[in-house]
């Protein structure tokens, strides 16, 4: 198996998936590759294992609801001349099984074994549950 690692996030100011779909694509029409990405000031040092396969997993209302896979890192050289990170990532969001996550600043790496599984394909399309619910559920491992 090929050896690589995940990134985790916060989506601030998303209510749901659709609504971090919404700004993401809102955003994608904006730039010359189309792809959406998330910049931010750290460059991973696991950069080589995150583009061996990895993913960035959205933590939205307090959950891991969805991730997309990492494509590439760019650099990025803000207004104030300041390097930062753009992580370039496929438009095509993977819904997961929920899995708790406590709020935290920037980016985490997340491995493997402790990522929640992608929903199967039928289950990706299927009204999501009141996030009160689905906080319950996962906290006694249902989802």
């Amino acid at each position: 198996m090929d050896k690589h690692i995940n990134l985790v996030k916060l989506s601030v100011g998303s209510e749901s998936v659709e609504t971090l779909a919404a700004w993401q694509e809102m955003r994608m029409a904006e730039l010359p590759d189309g792809l959406p990405r998330h910049v931010t000031r750290m460059w991973p040092k696991r950069e080589t294992e995150i583009l061996n396969g990895g993913s960035i997993y959205w933590v939205i209302k307090g959950l891991i609801q969805c991730r997309q896979r990492v494509l590439r890192l760019d650099e990025v050289i803000g207004q104030d001349g300041i390097r930062r990170c753009a992580i370039i990532l496929d438009p095509e969001l993977h819904r997961t099984q929920t899995a708790q996550k406590r709020p935290f600043q920037g980016w985490r790496y997340l491995k493997p074994e402790d990522t929640p599984p992608d929903l199967p394909e039928g289950r990706a399309q299927e009204d999501t549950l009141p996030p009160e619910l689905n906080r319950a559920l996962a906290e006694i491992g249902v989802l």
